[in-house]
């Protein structure tokens, strides 16, 4: 199932980070769950958010560069293995993924992957009864 996901560039700068999550915090926007990329220029901070419209537009209104990609949510247990059986099933079938941040709470890992053909990825994982999240459920982690 897909979920939006924001992408908001940002300058390798001290408190730009902050800026982000003030913006955020002031629409009653929430952070479910968030990565950090950068290099010696610019970072790119990739987050699922409470309302990613709503977000999308207190940011852009800030003056941001940002934008919104499609990715795909699913759980799996959290013991050793089992995130492996996942990606086999999409590397088998020729799922490349771009990135995947994931965080564990207790008996359960949460992932957000981005894959090249969200299609397929969302077919092969719906076969193999992965428990995939919904985008509201995404949303509200």
């Amino acid at each position: 199932m897909k979920a939006k996901q924001l992408s908001v560039f940002l300058e390798n700068k001290s408190g730009r980070l902050t800026e982000v999550t003030d913006v955020l915090g002031a629409a009653g926007i929430n952070l479910s769950a968030m990565s950090i990329a950068d290099n010696s220029d610019f970072g790119i901070l990739r987050c699922i958010v409470s309302d990613p419209d709503k977000a999308y537009q207190v940011l852009k209104e800030a003056h941001f560069a940002v934008k919104i990609t499609d990715v795909i949510g699913f759980t799996c247990p959290n013991t050793s293995g089992s995130l492996a059986k996942v990606l086999r099933h999409l590397s088998d079938n020729g799922v490349f993924i771009e990135y995947m941040y994931s965080f564990a709470n207790g008996d359960v890992a949460h992932v957000v992957i981005r894959p090249t053909d969200l299609d397929s990825c969302d077919k092969i994982l719906a076969e193999k009864e992965v428990d995939l999240l919904a985008a509201s459920d995404l949303y509200k982690l």
